[in-house]
């Protein structure tokens, strides 16, 4: 057992050194890339081009990577097959690409997949077995989620917990646990500094207030069911409509000029930071701004440009809160941060997650409501989410019998799997 554990900590220390200096450079070129974009506008005329450059560089040399988050999940679920070295340059390379020229994308994804290439690298270097070397992978994403948002506990828990719809799988706990840790720990040595919000007072939890963060969790629920759903409708349409793979982020890149002269404000273009500032700081902030995020990233994923969803869905919440609190007199930072976590809880599939990240990022004093918010919004936006390689282990309530006699109540088999009862399915999980 100790050794074990010494293993584990080795190899979760090493995982997480590369993780966290993959995430340093990563976001050292990411914020270079904000930066000559915002200081020349004239860029955003040359996103149809970068996504043609893009398109064509996975055409030719990453088909084999270009599942992305969803491949890394795959392997974990099917232990055997290798992550191809050229995940981590690629991706990398393609989301600075994509955010120089004005692709609304996140950061998540990216990490995450550098995490998990550089993982599968290390495991392969040890030559571990299948087991250990799902393990490692699941370290890896630990690694790179923790390491690129500044969030270890949020990381630890996002690996355990993006494989499998309403299951957390303990197995990988001390290894995405160090990882997480040991990179945020790196990335900030390198000089990586994290965004920080203050939310300010904290009204006291009361039922009457808390009916109020009832309602917002069952908006942000289904604003992130619509994301998730939406950004998937269009990768399909662009798939019938657009032949050639490599020719679809071209369009996708003339759709986002076009959204941006129709939304009038180049606001929802990249992270949109500064948009999420608003959010937490100022009243003069759209309503309909998260609406106009939410298909900006839609359709830049959707078409092909590279990059994460998370940080344009804490955009989407923080502005979905900001205009909920707006039109019902709530604190405007207060809601701001319970849509920050909980849209993402509801996208990706992460609740638990997403508590502890808005614990880490805004302070315990959010926490009944943040378990409120994420666990509505998250039951809200039903079974399927913004990753299509997640196992849906949790079954649609329509699905559940009403009483053990039902007619449709499940067998054995069934039932232990979805009460988490390892003894009959062999998976150690719990939901």
């Amino acid at each position: 057992m100790v050794s074990r554990l010494a293993k584990w900590l080795m190899i979760g220390t090493v995982v997480g050194v590369m993780a966290g200096a993959g995430s340093a450079a990563f976001l050292a070129g990411l914020y270079w890339a904000t930066d000559t974009r915002e200081a020349n506008p004239w860029l955003l005329w040359w996103l149809p081009a970068g996504g043609l450059l893009i398109g064509w560089g996975y055409h030719r040399f990453g088909r084999d990577v270009e599942g992305g988050n969803n491949l890394l999940l795959e392997r974990i679920h099917q232990p055997g097959g290798a992550v191809p070295w050229r995940m981590a340059p690629m991706i990398a390379i393609a989301t600075v690409g994509t955010h120089l020229f004005g692709g609304s994308a996140g950061r998540e994804g990216t990490a995450v997949q550098m995490g998990g290439g550089l993982a599968d690298g290390i495991a392969r270097l040890l030559r571990l077995g299948p087991a250990d070397h799902r393990l490692v992978l699941i370290s890896g994403i630990s690694g790179g989620f923790g390491a690129v948002f500044g969030t270890p506990l949020a990381g630890t828990i996002f690996g355990l917990e993006v494989l499998s719809v309403g299951r957390i799988r303990y197995d990988a706990l001390i290894p995405c646990l160090t990882a997480a840790t040991v990179g945020d720990l790196v990335c900030r040595g390198l000089g990586i500094e994290h965004h920080e919000y203050v939310v300010g007072a904290v009204p006291d939890v009361t039922a009457g207030w808390l009916m109020w963060v009832l309602l917002a969790a069952i908006a942000f629920g289904l604003t992130g069911r619509v994301f998730a759903e939406l950004t998937h409708l269009i990768s399909r349409q662009v798939a019938g409509y657009v032949a050639v793979p490599w020719l679809r982020p071209f369009y996708g890149g003339m759709a986002v000029i076009g959204l941006t002269y129709l939304a009038g404000t180049r606001d929802y273009l990249g992270l949109s930071l500064p948009l999420i500032d608003r959010a937490f700081t100022t009243s003069d902030l759209f309503v309909g701004a998260f609406a106009w995020k939410t298909l900006f990233t839609s359709v830049t994923l959707g078409t092909g440009f590279k990059g994460g969803e998370v940080t344009p869905l804490f955009c989407i919440g923080a502005t979905l809160g900001h205009a909920f609190a707006t039109l019902t007199g709530q604190p405007l930072a207060t809601f701001a941060a319970l849509g920050f976590v909980a849209v993402f809880a509801a996208a990706a599939k992460t609740p638990l997650a997403c508590v502890l990240m808005g614990i880490e990022l805004f302070g315990a004093e959010l926490a009944v409501p943040l378990m409120l918010a994420c666990a509505i919004g998250f039951i809200i936006s039903g079974r399927r989410g913004i990753y299509a390689s997640q196992r849906p282990d949790m079954p649609d309530t329509a699905d559940m019998p009403d009483t053990p006699d039902s007619p449709n109540a499940p067998d054995a088999d069934s039932a232990a799997r979805i009460s988490g009862n390892p003894c009959s399915t062999g998976r150690a999980g719990v939901r």
